[in-house]
């Protein structure tokens, strides 16, 4: 499964992910890019879309992209409050619908 995460979380997240390839949007060269645009242009490469930005499914409409969106809530986006959302993460990812939101917090 290919995913892309969102710039706000560390990057040093990106290699806890295990099992699947995961690149930052930095990586991807898309640093910079509004939300629309990215997810766009994510969804014609990447199965999931994983952010911090709880805003996205309000600012955004889901159902017209092809990505799956899961959003972490965690008090912050580092990654000491980032790991314990890891085993909730794994267990939803190759389940995520494509065109929704899923939220995993603790």
């Amino acid at each position: 499964m290919k995913i892309l995460l969102d710039e706000c979380i560390d990057r040093r997240f990106a290699k806890e992910i295990e099992g699947h390839e995961v690149v930052t949007v930095p990586q991807a060269g898309w640093a910079g890019i509004k939300n629309g645009e990215l997810l766009t242009r994510a969804q014609t490469q990447f199965d999931v879309f994983v952010t911090v930005d709880r805003n996205l499914a309000f600012q955004q409409n889901i159902p017209q992209f092809t990505i799956a969106v899961i959003v972490l809530q965690a008090p912050t986006n580092r990654l000491k409050d980032l790991r314990p959302l890891l085993p909730k993460l794994q267990q939803i990812l190759p389940i995520a619908p494509k065109g929704e939101v899923s939220r995993v917090s603790l």
